[in-house]
């Protein structure tokens, strides 16, 4: 049975009424924010993989460390960058069913979701991604210059990042597919597997070597590992809150000053470009425009 059933404390910022959200902003003012994605995890999982478990350890642990659940955000950085060729390797020329944006618009918006938790009083920010394999490196860069100017901390993982040293992430594998399987075991089905023969099915669709090697325990010790270290990275966090309590709105303006800083040096951004070394995207590749970014 996983830490969400039942009837557990209102944690999220949706479903809170504006008393409530004062009662627990007052008592920590600490908002998570989910980050996922929907992309394909094979035949026999979820496209939404990633956001569950993302929401799954952010919940939890505002349950346990205090806090508020901002809105999951469904929609992340792919395609770009080092995404393509992986792309064309793992989905090929199928339609991958997918809520891929570009870095600039989506680490932008990133941005300004920052402006709107420090707006709305909160005094130190958590987010944790589950979607990951390097997108995490810009959200952090950007999430660093907002914290200097913001004199907010704000503390930015992937799921795989909160267990390092200890399980080794994957996409759609045994790591992914054991931890869907312990969060929403409905949304496994074995069964399916065998689709990948036909072609209208799209393929393997980036179904990872061991993910028949997944297991509900497994998921259960990773999910609870990273919840943790999660919960540690909370109270942390909570230790570095500063004491004002006024809230002094940010205005687009200012945001829009930041942005452009982030702007002159996009040709850092890990999500720009291609890894050192990997190949190059074929030509004919549906995935071939995207391979550095262009705007």
């Amino acid at each position: 049975m996983t830490r969400n059933s039942g009837k557990p404390d209102k944690v999220l910022w949706s479903e809170l009424l504006p008393w409530e959200f004062k009662r627990r902003l007052a008592d920590c003012p600490l908002v998570y924010l989910p980050l996922g994605i929907c992309e394909p995890h094979g035949q026999i999982a979820a496209f939404g993989l990633d956001t569950i478990k993302a929401e799954w350890l952010c919940e939890n642990a505002a349950r346990e460390a205090g806090g508020i659940v901002a809105p999951a955000m469904g929609y992340h950085v792919h395609e770009s960058g080092y995404h393509a060729r992986w792309l064309e390797d793992t989905v090929g020329e199928c339609n991958p069913h997918m809520t891929g944006m570009p870095p600039h618009v989506f680490l932008h918006f990133f941005l300004y979701q920052l402006r709107a938790f420090a707006n709305a009083g909160f005094k130190g920010i958590v987010v944790v991604s589950g979607h990951s394999g390097g997108n995490q490196f810009d959200l952090r860069r950007v999430a660093e210059r907002f914290s200097i100017y913001a004199s907010i901390p704000v503390f930015v993982a992937s799921d795989p990042e909160l267990v390092t040293g200890r399980y080794e992430g994957d996409h759609a594998g045994k790591y992914e597919i054991s931890q869907l399987l312990y969060v929403r075991p409905d949304l496994v089905d074995f069964a399916k597997s065998d689709l990948h023969r036909f072609a209208d099915a799209g393929g393997p669709l980036a179904i990872g070597d061991d993910a028949h090697q997944a297991d509900p325990l497994l998921g259960r010790d990773i999910m609870e590992a990273c919840l943790r270290k999660l919960i540690q990275e909370a109270e942390s966090l909570k230790g570095r809150i500063g004491n004002d309590a006024a809230t002094i709105p940010i205005t687009y303006e200012e945001i829009e000053a930041l942005w452009q800083e982030l702007w002159q040096v996009r040709q850092d951004w890990i999500t720009a470009r291609p890894r050192d070394g990997q190949l190059p995207v074929s030509t004919r590749s549906q995935w071939k425009s995207y391979e550095r970014l262009e705007v």
